[in-house]
């Protein structure tokens, strides 16, 4: 797959005016449905951002959530090898399908540790931020001691909440070590997928 960047690379002539579309959640990477776009669609969807599929059934133009108002974002378009299909990375505003379900397959779109990549990407653009405007870009101007230091206290106030009994001092110190190792590996040049491989490498 390779990011889209102009829609006459999409070969519309294989089906008739139409190319199937795979609409994924950009998180979780769940599949939400399939639609299919011409190419006035295409540049609907890519010029106001919301998804807009040629409807088969209507026989026009279909913008989804226009009646319920559960709008699908578009943040990213690829299309494949062969330049007929194509995939949505997208952001649902509520359920996917006319049924009520998270996806048209019936699956639940919950998000889990899939969030810690998006995550990792959030932190690697706002290192670039300026200080004012980002904590995370105020921790990278303070430099790698500081960065380091700050892992080190969240650590031993994660340790003292395990001591106690109470759930939500405990979890959230959980997150705040969590988030700060997240930073320093960034810092290192590297992320929680380094840490995973070596852990997978462990358990053989």
């Amino acid at each position: 797959m390779r990011v889209l960047k102009n829609t006459n690379e999409v070969d519309f002539s294989k089906g008739d005016g139409l190319v199937p579309v795979i609409i994924q959640d950009q998180v979780s990477n769940k599949v939400l449905m399939l639609g299919y776009m011409n190419a006035e669609a295409l540049e609907k969807t890519l010029s106001e951002g919301k998804v807009t599929f040629f409807s088969r059934s209507k026989n026009r133009l279909w913008t989804k959530g226009e009646t319920s108002n559960n709008y699908i974002n578009a943040k990213e378009v690829l299309i494949d090898c062969d330049s007929d299909t194509l995939l949505i990375k997208a952001k649902p505003e509520g359920p996917t399908c006319h049924k009520g379900d998270d996806t048209c397959f019936e699956e639940s779109n919950e998000i889990g540790v899939e969030f810690l990549d998006q995550l990792t990407k959030v932190i690697k653009e706002r290192r670039t931020k300026s200080p004012e405007e980002s904590y995370v870009s105020h921790l990278f101007s303070k430099g790698m001691n500081k960065i380091a230091q700050k892992v080190g206290e969240e650590a031993i106030e994660l340790v003292i909440e395990a001591k106690d009994n109470d759930e939500s001092l405990f979890l959230n110190e959980g997150a705040d070590l969590l988030f700060h190792y997240m930073v320093l590996l960034e810092a290192k040049g590297y992320t929680l997928k380094d840490v995973i491989s070596i852990l997978k490498e462990r358990h053989k």
